[in-house]
């Protein structure tokens, strides 16, 4: 059997499948955005982890998981969770589709190389431009970040120990060097 998690921005869905790909359970948990200014939407990465707790639980109560070969993650892309040294949260996580760094972003996309490398324009809803607001409006969680992780990142970080992202959203961060598929040093410095 397999389950499915997919991190959304109103819940967070689970499925279990068994090898014929047939559903044998089912669980969502409601998840909020909150809004604190005009054009802001942000979340406690710890209700992701509640969550997880809840749909999982929900799959225990329905059916037998220790049969579960294999946890698949989906979820929503752009989010900036910023983590310290020991992967704690510092701030709430700023949402896809949070407004606030519109001047970042247009700050990046003027700059030739974010397009040239990632083959995007740079929109506010991207990760780079949040994480370069937060270094003119919160400098201490900014001098604080040791990693920026996507919301779905974080959850694998959680459920397994592992920090990674995969390239389909990575290229959503406005620091993938999408020809060569890795980071580009480049982006990540001129972003802060």
């Amino acid at each position: 059997m397999y389950i499915g998690l997919d991190l959304g921005t109103s819940g967070l869905k689970a499925v279990l499948i068994n090898d014929a790909q047939s559903i044998v359970a089912e669980a969502t948990a409601p998840l909020e955005a909150v809004r604190p200014e005009p054009g802001w939407s942000e979340q406690a990465p710890a209700t992701w982890l509640d969550a997880a707790d809840a749909v999982m639980q929900s799959l225990k109560s329905q059916t037998s998981l220790s049969s579960v070969k294999a946890i698949g993650l989906s979820g929503q892309m752009h989010g900036a969770t910023l983590l310290d040294a020991n992967d704690n949260v510092l701030r709430p996580c700023i949402l896809w589709n949070d407004t606030r760094s519109a001047v970042e972003a247009a700050a990046m996309d003027a700059d030739p190389q974010f397009r040239a490398i990632t083959g995007n324009i740079v929109f506010p809803g991207f990760t780079a431009p949040k994480l370069a607001w937060g270094k003119t409006h919160e400098p201490d969680i900014f001098a604080a970040t040791a990693r920026v992780l996507l919301p779905k990142d974080y959850l694998r970080l959680w459920l397994t120990g592992d920090a990674v992202s995969e390239m389909s959203d990575a290229a959503g961060t406005s620091w993938l060097d999408v020809g060569k598929r890795d980071w580009s040093d480049d982006l990540l410095s001129a972003t802060g």
